[in-house]
This record gives structure tokens, sequence and C-alpha cells, in this order.
């Protein structure tokens, strides 16, 4: 587990300590990719004992769908952003390659859990999750009570994708623009998320600088195709 370095219990997990078998040794956290379903419900439990509550784990719908989650351990819709004000409510975000982002918000109490893919972050994954933590205060959110930490995901240097997709998605988050380490056209998706964060108020950023293509210890789909999944994890206090 990697510690999130946020103000309540929240981490990111590796693929070390789980249950699963090759491909998706042995943490994987996913139903949809094809691993034993026993295995991860077994994987799911140790992360839910990490979190000291059954974790809510979000189903991706790459794109700017928010869910509340009220319940202890409830199945949430398909979604991009959970978000609970309900203390001892713990929500997970799924990801390999993409962006896992955990929010808090001390003046309120809110934790979001946010899967920031490419169409998520381009759609305004971001914005949504921070419009519903505002709309939960009634007022404008203050930088100094909001707290993000933006874990592992694919950098840079290692996310190509085709010219004409780099021009869409860098015309609307400049800070996505990049070149992959062989000189090619790509995308910097977890500078893009710190840039937005910092764009719409939220200074108290951490950054868990580490790429899931080059760093064997997480989960890639772009490195390994057939794979599991790592999440991030945050408890509402």
């Amino acid at each position: 587990m990697i510690d999130a370095g946020l103000p309540v219990r929240a981490f990111f997990t590796t693929r070390d300590g789980g249950h699963s078998q090759e491909p998706y040794a042995s943490l994987n956290l996913a139903t949809h990719v094809g691993d034993d379903p026993t295995a991860v419900v077994a994987n799911r439990r140790v992360v839910s004992e990490a979190a000291g509550a059954p974790v809510t784990f979000l189903n991706a719908a790459h794109g700017v769908r928010v869910a509340w989650v009220t319940e202890v351990g409830a199945e949430p819709p398909p979604a991009d952003v959970l978000i609970s004000t309900t203390p001892g409510v713990a929500l997970g975000a799924i990801a390999a390659d993409c962006v896992p982002v955990l929010i808090h918000d001390a003046a309120s109490g809110a934790v979001a859990a946010i899967h920031a893919g490419r169409p998520g972050v381009y759609a305004g994954a971001i914005d949504a999750a921070m419009a519903a933590l505002i709309d939960v205060r009634g007022r404008a959110a203050a930088s100094d009570t909001l707290s993000a930490s933006i874990g592992p995901a694919i950098c840079g240097r290692c996310y190509e994708v085709p010219h004409d997709l780099r021009e869409q998605v860098s015309a609307r988050h400049r800070a996505a623009f990049s070149t992959t380490s062989w000189g090619t056209p790509a995308l910097d998706l977890p500078r893009a998320v710190e840039t937005r964060l910092g764009e719409l108020g939220v200074t108290a950023i951490v950054r868990v600088p580490l790429c899931t293509r080059e760093d064997e210890s997480l989960f890639s789909h772009r490195r390994d195709g057939v794979t599991g999944r790592h999440a991030g994890v945050i408890v509402h206090p």
C-alpha cells in the first residue's frame, strides 16, 4: 500500500499482497478483467481490512457521472466519481494506467474517489467532482480545506496517442500535451489532473510520482494487455 498523504485514511494499492494468479498476480481488484471471482473477493477483503471498512469500488463509466454513496459497503451505479458524506464509508477508484484521484474536504468532511481516464479528463470528471463537493457546502470551496492526492498512472513519457487525439485533448487541457520518450505524440494525464485541480482552487495536492507502465509493482494495461487493476481508497472519518 502507498500512503496517499491526506488528513484522512487514504492509500493506493499495488499489485502485491493478494490471492490472484498470473496474469492478475496478485492484488487484482477488478471483476471485469477475467480473473477468478473468488480471488477478487478475497483481494477486496484484504483492501477493506486495510481501510477499516468495506470498500465501495466504482464501476467506471468513462465520463463525468457522479454517484453518492450513503451506506457502508453499498454497490454504486456506473460512475467515474464516488462521493460520500457518511462517516465510515470507504470509496475505491479502480485503475491501471488511468489516474486514480482522492479528495477530502475538511470543511464538510466529504470524501471523493475519482477515476480520471482520458475520456473523463477531457469531459471534465475533475470539474464534476469539485462541483459536487462544493454543492455539499452550498458555498464556494476554500482552497485551504480541500486536499487531493493523485495516484500512480501512466506518465507523459509513455502514454502514446495519435496526433489528432493529442491535439483534441490538449486543446482543452494544455497541460496534457506531451511527447513520449521515443518522440511520438503523447498525453500527460496526471499533469493535466494536477493542473486542473490547481485551477479550481486546490492548493494541497499530493502526487505519487510513479508511472504504471514503467513500474512493474503496478498494473498496466498498456504494458501487459491482460492484467489486473489497483485502486485508490479513501475513508470518510
